[in-house]
């Protein structure tokens, strides 16, 4: 430690100015390793400036704007509210009906936006595109085997998303604890811990595991500037560690979900159904329900994505105070608690 520095192995945390130095931050030009992942009807233009001004990086969540021509007047927005580095999320999920994606990129490229974060399936189809733009690709997954992959494929970094995460955690349930150390010996790219993480705990927690920083979701959503009804805030706040619920397990795309009168429903039609359950017995339950819950409010509309870090979620600060607090947190613990801890050790 020299002065106000503190380096431990390729970590540089700045002490009183709240900054961290790792891969992820030199990678996206921010000053905190704190990423907000795309969230659907969460993800819009205030969220991600509030996330970026604070020295993280926000995303935009790329489908929630209905045509690529609403995606480029929302980074538009974000232009006005923000001059720091942003990016934009694509999901390549199965879905109803198979966006234009293409012309989605266009609108990213267009916009000058130069980081997206792509989810669910490969993005290997769209990699030359975007590297061809000179976009930097930070891929999302849920197990070590797609993590290598996406590394193979040209990405330049990966959220790697534990068990305890919000929306699809995969099919492999393994939770941060034994993933996060598993991706430190098999990558060679920089990787974000999902899942779970809420404070300075997590990216201290994180970084000892062998991440590179963090991605938040669910903590993001109990924001001020979190752009969704107060009743989903509220939820959120009364809400603990074992009200959330896996759902859609039989068709192979697990979702972690907060429990509602909408999700008791969807989970009776599973029991019922068995093995025999199809996506249109449920979609009801599932499709068209975001915009219900995040603009509107209505609480027991159907399944909404949630993390089961919704435990440690006890107020609803600014997202400045919110990233503030993390990286006060992180400072007490590196320097106070572990390298204290080194420190009287060697003295002994």
């Amino acid at each position: 430690m020299y002065g106000n520095i503190v380096t431990i192995g390729n970590i540089v945390f700045l002490e009183g100015e709240g900054q961290m130095r790792t891969k992820i931050t030199e990678l996206f030009g921010i000053e905190r390793p704190i990423v907000q992942g795309g969230m659907h009807f969460v993800g819009l233009a205030e969220l991600a400036a509030a996330v970026s001004n604070a020295g993280g990086l926000g995303i935009i969540t790329g489908l929630t704007q209905r045509t690529p021509e609403l995606l480029a007047k929302e980074i538009a927005r974000c232009r006005e509210m923000t001059d720091r580095p942003f990016g934009v999320n694509l999901t390549f999920l199965p879905t109803f009906a198979d966006p234009p994606y293409a012309e989605y990129i266009d609108a990213i490229v267009d916009g000058g936006v130069r980081i997206v974060e792509t989810a669910g399936r490969s993005p290997e189809a769209y990699m030359p595109r975007l590297k061809g733009a000179g976009i930097t690709v930070l891929h999302k997954c849920t197990s070590v085997r797609h993590a290598l992959r996406a590394e193979k494929i040209g990405c330049d970094a990966v959220s790697v998303d534990g068990f305890e995460c919000g929306g699809h955690p995969g099919e492999d349930d393994v939770p941060n604890m034994i993933l996060l150390p598993r991706a430190a010996e098999e990558l060679t790219v920089p990787f974000l811990a999902s899942g779970g993480m809420a404070n300075g705990r997590s990216l201290v927690a994180a970084l000892a595991l062998g991440a590179d920083g963090i991605a938040m979701g669910t903590r993001f959503i109990a924001t001020r500037e979190a752009p969704v009804h107060d009743n989903v805030k509220r939820a959120l706040l009364d809400a603990g560690e074992f009200d959330t619920r896996l759902i859609m397990r039989t068709l192979r795309n697990t979702e972690r979900v907060l429990n509602n009168g909408g999700v008791a429903r969807l989970r009776e039609i599973e029991q019922e159904k068995g093995d025999a359950l199809t996506i249109d017995d449920i979609r009801e339950l599932v499709a068209g329900v975001y915009p219900r819950v995040m603009r509107d409010g209505d609480m027991e509309a159907g399944a909404w994505s949630c993390g089961m870090v919704v435990g440690l979620i006890h107020d609803i600060p600014t997202v400045g105070q919110l990233l503030d607090r993390i990286m006060e947190e992180a400072s007490s613990l590196i320097s106070s608690r572990l390298v204290g801890m080194l420190q009287d050790q060697t003295a002994a």
